[in-house]
């Protein structure tokens, strides 16, 4: 189904062509006075200049030609030469029903089964999620779904941190700890046991303490740099523990994740491109692209048009190590050998700008990705503490994400409670559901490149742009559709959606039509806030209709099931677009 903008576009333009005007001018947009009209044209403004002519004159041609069309109910010219535009109720109302049979409501799969790459979440094995990771995950997730529903072949990695020096510390902080194991004796000849040495539990206390040694023991530091070695050549007994690392945090990781509504589809780290970096270091410093510079090799990504100074991308140290640049740059190789992406997102804190611009340039300038292939770093904005500050526990720690949703969920059901008309047991579960919309909603809803505030009060209010007003609109609705079938409602088969006989319903009805325009443009701007806005402003104008309208009392039968399939469509658009923010609704709140 085409978008409500083109198809008023559409009608205009025979005007503009009978009135001797190129039809390129009849370019529609929302209006910016919605006290005066709902869309606009301004294309005799742009057309004046080219055809020597008075804006409002030609404005005025226009409009003459659009006199009497079933599309509008009111055509105008304004000073200095705008068209402004009112939709017929009936033409509104052909398009709710239009709507309300295609699937999916009339969006058009604009995907053609393209493959994107998708590269969120980052988490660091043996290390548990915290509220840094949060945003990622949500972000990704919601970009990820939306892809997915307009018919891209999305892909969604985790990119494990699994390779590094955290891995050589975990090795060595357990040696200290269970010198007996078989890993540790060097005259050990059978097989490495299948379960893990260690639980989550002890394995996140394994690693900081490991970490925090290392800073003041030398000698502990330079063992773990050399286990580290000794893993990442391939020594089999540390590959063993490495696994149990990985087996024991990818559980819990996939746990967590869960909680938050996340998946993902690989599962993949910095280890699984290692294989490909010697051949990449080898194809770059024989082709040129890679020259030493003070010890290092590095691949210059500066260009003349640069507004900024730009470093080298460093390839490998002056010690011969590989950098997470080396790293993100095997996974490239690896991705376009096994999926060919005709597009990569990555999402990472805005922290890591200039990263990828050197992994991006160099990727491109190498060869491995194509040069029309985009290449898009999604940076996001930190969450803040009410004090503005990098959002912390009161001790002034980083808080653990399974924290975080407990906590919100406990603030939910409490709030629940204060008007007791559930079981404990149920109020439980509809905090659970409420509290990771209130989570989710309360940071999808800000442009993501932004800093936003953490404020619970105000993400769980029931009031206003949150997650949980946008749920009670969904319940609201829900629990009219209940009555009406209790009441014996039945909707014919040849029901339709008629015109709307009020501002209320009309308005419900143009907010509606902009569905498709929004979910198309939040992915394609990788700008999921875009959904909350569309969903915020749909409950509002629901909200108002339901406030002036008769919806069960109305007398008239035809008109009783025009509302029954309008609110019954409004549901189905808000759980669609809940759904790829990442969250649903319960059945009563």
């Amino acid at each position: 189904m085409k978008k409500i903008l083109d198809c008023i576009a559409e009608v205009i333009k025979p005007a503009f062509t009978a009135c001797g005007y190129e039809d390129s001018y009849a370019r529609v947009t929302l209006s910016n006075r919605p006290d005066l009209c709902e869309y606009q044209c301004n294309g005799a403004m742009a057309a004046a200049k080219a055809y020597k002519k008075k804006p409002i004159d030609i404005a005025g041609e226009v409009v003459a030609k659009l006199d009497g069309s079933p599309v509008f109910s009111k055509v105008s010219a304004v000073m200095p030469g705008f068209i402004n535009l009112c939709i017929r109720e009936e033409y509104l109302a052909d398009i709710m029903n239009t709507m309300e049979r295609e699937p999916k409501f009339g969006l058009e799969e604009i995907g053609s089964q393209e493959t994107i790459i998708v590269d969120y979440g980052g988490a660091n094995v043996a290390k548990p999620l915290h509220v840094g990771h949060l945003r990622s995950a949500i972000i990704g997730e919601s970009i990820k779904r939306t892809g997915r529903f307009l018919g891209y072949e999305m892909i969604g990695d985790v990119h494990l941190g699994d390779w590094g020096l955290q891995m050589g510390l975990i090795i060595e902080e357990l040696r200290e700890r269970k010198p007996d194991l078989p890993y540790f004796d060097q005259s050990f000849q059978g097989t490495y046991p299948q379960e893990a040495p260690f639980t989550i539990s002890e394995l996140e206390e394994i690693y900081p303490a490991a970490s925090a040694r290392s800073k003041e023991d030398e000698t502990f530091k330079a063992r773990a740099q050399e286990a580290t070695f000794q893993l990442q050549n391939g020594y089999e007994p540390f590959r063993a523990v490495w696994r149990h690392i990985m087996d024991v945090s990818l559980a819990d990781l996939k746990k967590n994740y869960g909680n938050l509504g996340v998946t993902f589809d690989l599962w993949k780290g910095e280890s699984d491109a290692q294989r490909y970096i010697p051949e990449l270091i080898k194809d770059l410093e024989e082709r040129g692209l890679a020259h030493e510079s003070q010890g290092a090799l590095v691949v210059d990504i500066a260009r003349e048009t640069d507004s900024k100074e730009l470093p080298p991308c460093i390839i490998r140290k002056s010690d011969g190590a590989a950098l997470y640049a080396t790293s993100d740059l095997g996974t490239i190789i690896e991705r376009e050998k096994e999926y060919a992406p005709s597009k990569y997102i990555y999402i990472t804190d805005k922290r890591q700008e200039l990263h990828f611009i050197q992994v991006f340039r160099t990727a491109k300038k190498a060869g491995y990705v194509k040069e029309e292939t985009p290449m898009v770093h999604l940076m996001f904005g930190t969450m803040n503490g009410k004090d503005g500050k990098p959002f912390k526990t009161r001790d002034g720690g980083v808080m653990r994400l399974e924290c975080l949703v407990e906590e919100i969920n406990s603030a939910v059901y409490e709030r629940i409670m204060e008007n007791r008309t559930v079981s404990c047991e149920e109020a439980k579960e509809t905090a659970a559901i409420i509290g990771l919309a209130a989570l989710k909603y309360g940071d999808l809803s800000n442009q993501a490149s932004k800093d936003y505030v953490f404020d619970m009060d105000r993400f769980i209010s029931f009031e206003g742009n949150t997650g949980p007003y946008i749920l009670y609109t969904i319940v609201r609705i829900k629990s009219i559709l209940s009555k009406y079938r209790e009441q014996g409602g039945t909707v014919p088969g040849d029901a339709r959606i008629l015109g709307a006989v009020s501002d209320t319903e009309k308005n419900l009805m143009l907010q509606l039509v902009k569905y498709n325009e929004v979910i198309e443009n939040s992915f394609l701007e990788t700008a999921p806030h875009k959904i909350c806005q569309f969903i915020y402003e749909l409950s509002d104008v629901f909200n108002k209709f339901y406030n002036s309208t008769m919806i069960l009392k109305e007398e008239d039968q035809e008109r009783r099931c025009s509302y029954i399939k309008l609110i019954t469509l409004t549901k189905g658009v808000l759980e669609t677009c809940i759904d790829l923010l990442g969250f649903e609704a319960p059945e009563r709140m």
